[in-house]
């Protein structure tokens, strides 16, 4: 992924109140945003951006859009993102939640088929600090630096960030890869794209409790990563027979079966232990070990 102040990026679902309200906030961040769609309210400007109610017609008058961020209702996000990636939009993040899982199983099908990438539902989206604003993140939080953020969760990961500032320590990008129970891209993708990316040094990871990659993340992390990886996971102090995390995935783990200890924040823990990689036990610690680490890098 190659963000830049440069990188065209399309709203759809502009006229949505919540999208309405992080146009302004993306566009005084300094987002080139060229277009929004809302259909039914196209022919008209938001904030000075123009408005159309397809996505074809904000091509055919803004030419290549890198990135589309959708806040559409949430079954109307399949048709949304099928409609971008039509067009030739290669980067979808999606802040709506509680999308259909079929919806998404639907989507990630089609999106691997085209080389698409998918990130949410129910993300925040994407942050450069001091240069490109993507999505819900509140970027006040953040400063730039040189460690990326990857994230399951929003608002944990600005604590995180406020430690990191308060130890002098910046951020190259923050990454929230949503919290519903299917999502488009993984811990393991992100950290291939920031093993390459010349500005990040280490590499932070905030998960939560439900999920079962983390074996095959901090197998990649201990074999393959020449970066320094911290990981925090959140809820290790939950009795290891409750579940934490949003309600559609507690809901979804409780429908597939009982509680497991793989289920755990727990099990989690120990997982990326054995594979030697450091684990922070809250938040306050993360620039510590952070700051260890690069030093012997």
């Amino acid at each position: 992924m190659n963000l830049t102040p440069d990188s065209k990026v399309l709203i759809q679902g502009i006229t949505q109140p919540l999208a309405a309200y992080y146009a302004a906030r993306m566009k005084a961040y300094g987002t080139n945003l060229v277009a929004g769609i809302s259909v039914g309210n196209g022919r008209q400007e938001l904030y000075g951006i123009p408005v159309f109610d397809l996505v074809e017609e904000a091509i055919s008058e803004c030419g290549f859009i890198d990135t589309t961020i959708i806040f559409v209702e949430p079954y109307s996000v399949l048709d949304a993102a099928l409609e971008a990636i039509d067009a030739g939009i290669s980067q979808i993040i999606v802040v709506t939640g509680d999308v259909p899982p079929l919806d998404m199983v639907n989507l990630l099908r089609i999106a691997k088929v085209t080389g698409t990438l998918i990130i949410g539902p129910s993300s925040s989206g994407i942050i450069v600090p001091g240069k490109i604003l993507l999505g819900t993140q509140e970027s006040e939080f953040y400063t730039p630096g040189v460690v990326g953020l990857i994230s399951r969760t929003s608002f944990l990961t600005y604590e995180v960030a406020l430690a990191l500032n308060q130890a002098q320590i910046g951020q190259s990008i923050g990454i929230n890869l949503g919290s519903d129970s299917i999502v488009g891209s993984s811990f393991r993708q992100w950290l291939d794209v920031l093993a390459t990316d010349k500005t990040t040094k280490a590499i932070v990871l905030v998960d939560q409790t439900g999920g079962s990659n983390e074996e095959a993340t901090a197998e990649y992390i201990a074999k393959t990563m020449n970066k320094p990886v911290v990981v925090y996971i959140a809820g290790y102090s939950t009795p290891e027979d409750k579940q934490l995390g949003d309600p559609s995935s507690i809901i979804a783990a409780q429908l597939s079966g009982p509680i497991t200890i793989a289920t755990t924040s727990h099990h989690k823990v120990e997982v990326y232990k054995e594979a030697k990689v450091p684990v922070a036990q809250r938040p306050s610690q993360i620039p510590k070990l952070v700051k260890k680490l690069l030093k012997k890098g």
